[in-house]
């Protein structure tokens, strides 16, 4: 009797074990996507953001999360979107898992090579050759100018498109992937460019980031410093007053304007994402319609969220024209 108890035991014992071990390959064969917040609309928001988005010329995404209330805003959130430059935050987010796994350092110094250069108008691209520079700078040029030679080379530095996209994987993100230079994603490239994401994924990712829950809390904070500092501040930033916190990162290529803001005001913080695809406007002036209307949703977010603030911008502190900024 006493063996075949010790038998049963055994027996659920082994069992519990491979009960445990299906569960971990499970997680690592299907790792669970984020858990974002279940939609609460602003229905007043909504209707308003809506106007604009009916007498545009092209199809657009909006995603707005008040980080306080939780009341949300989704226009096409869930839909397929060039990443133009904003897949500069989760190429840096690749570079921070690295720095965080100890397989870099932040302040490793990188040695330029020419052979590294990408034809555009690039701090980075304009160093000589053989010219040393620690990767932190690097990975400020890339968020604070959209640096494209810089971004390129940090993600090769990153372990290319392929771990970057793991990373994002891993962390519960989609459909957020890096396409350009990474195998398996040339279909994918063909139709969205560089990288893509959802409206929702791209704001929930900087939400991630500013609530020091992305690669970890220290690699968070890095992050949103870096993207606290942009130097295209005449599109969303331009109808945000210069004394308030956001941070931020934009893309643009002919067909598709896009940008990403997380807002830190004196009684409200929220989070939105405005994207856009096939534009009819592919101008390149400040006010092609992608960008005008970024600034529109901006100007009514502030002015919703912020009714006390009595800030209005100059017109002419924004610039005639713009170059492009895309690989």
């Amino acid at each position: 009797m006493k063996h075949k108890k010790n038998i049963f035991q055994l027996s659920l014992l082994n069992c519990m074990r491979i009960f445990f071990l299906l569960f971990l390959l499970c997680g690592t064969l299907f790792p669970q996507q984020t858990q974002f917040p279940k939609a609460n609309p602003d229905k007043i928001l909504t209707a308003e953001l809506q106007k604009l988005v009916t007498t545009f010329h092209g199809e657009v995404g909006i995603y707005v999360r008040n980080l306080k209330t939780g009341k949300t805003v989704e226009i096409n959130a869930d839909s397929l979107f060039p990443t133009a430059s904003m897949i500069k935050v989760p190429i840096m987010c690749g570079i921070l898992d690295r720095v965080e796994k100890k397989e870099l350092r932040y302040d490793t110094i990188l040695v330029y090579r020419d052979s590294l250069e990408y034809p555009g108008v690039d701090i980075v691209a304009a160093l000589r050759d053989s010219t040393k520079i620690p990767l932190g700078q690097v990975i400020m040029l890339s968020m604070t100018t959209s640096d494209n030679t810089g971004s390129l080379w940090l993600q090769f530095l990153a372990g290319t498109g392929t771990r970057i996209n793991k990373v994002m994987e891993e962390n519960g993100f989609a459909v957020t992937r890096v396409n350009s230079r990474t195998p398996g994603r040339e279909k994918m490239r063909s139709l969205y460019g560089w990288g893509v994401t959802s409206p929702r994924e791209m704001a929930e990712l900087v939400a991630k980031i500013r609530n020091g829950k992305m690669i970890s809390p220290w690699a968070s904070e890095r992050m949103f410093r870096n993207m606290s500092r942009t130097y295209w501040d005449d599109r969303a930033l331009a109808e945000i007053p210069p004394y308030v916190h956001a941070a931020t990162k934009q893309g643009a290529v002919d067909e598709s304007r896009s940008e990403v803001v997380l807002v830190t005001g004196p009684v409200s913080e929220y989070v939105f994402c405005v994207v856009t695809k096939n534009q009819q406007d592919t101008s390149w002036s400040v006010n092609n319609e992608g960008y005008l209307l970024i600034r529109n949703v901006s100007k009514i977010l502030w002015n919703y969220f912020e009714p006390k603030d009595t800030w209005k911008p100059y017109p002419e502190s924004l610039p005639m024209y713009h170059t492009r900024e895309e690989e």
